[in-house]
């Protein structure tokens, strides 16, 4: 007879911070969740990485402002992880921050982009990346149809990326 077991006891079953076979460590996260390595032969890859641009943009304690960054997939892992983090536990709402700072592997040069960082960006850019978080996460992509209200043309926009008002 199999025993239950909570999310807790499963998570420190699980392997420390080594990568699992045929997984490759994320770029410049160490111990961060495993990304799968190179496509098998039966077909290709799918898009893991999407490139952003914050509305107002990162600034860090120099005075640098960064705007462009990198978001992956997420994975299992990473959306149990915040569930056991003492500071989600405490204040459920900190859950989106402690899953962003999982899976944005850059923000402008920073590459080790820790909860710190998410808690001092704007309001607006964290409502961006939330967005961006389950737009590719529950469709895999960064693009919506939209219709122009004045001439009722239909579109495709990359909502990743550009400025607005730029083509």
């Amino acid at each position: 007879m199999r025993r239950k077991i909570g999310l807790d006891e499963l998570l420190e079953r699980a392997p420390a911070q080594g990568p699992e076979p045929g997984t490759v460590p994320a770029p410049g996260r160490p111990g961060a969740a495993p990304q799968p390595g190179p496509a098998t032969p039966r077909g290709r890859a799918p898009h893991t990485e999407f490139e952003f641009e914050l509305p107002l943009g990162y600034v860090d304690d120099e005075g640098t402002v960064h705007r462009q960054g990198t978001m992956r997939l997420a994975t299992a892992r990473d959306e149990l992880m915040p569930q056991i983090d003492l500071r989600v536990k405490e204040n459920p709402a900190y859950l989106s921050v402690v899953l962003l700072s999982h899976v944005i592997t850059r923000l402008g040069d920073v590459t080790d982009v820790h909860a710190g960082i998410v808690e001092r960006m704007y309001a607006t850019d964290v409502a961006f990346l939330q967005d961006l978080y389950q737009r590719i996460n529950s469709e895999g992509h960064t693009r919506a149809a939209v219709t122009c209200p004045h001439c009722d043309g239909a579109f495709e926009v990359d909502l990743a990326g550009g400025r607005l008002g730029e083509s």
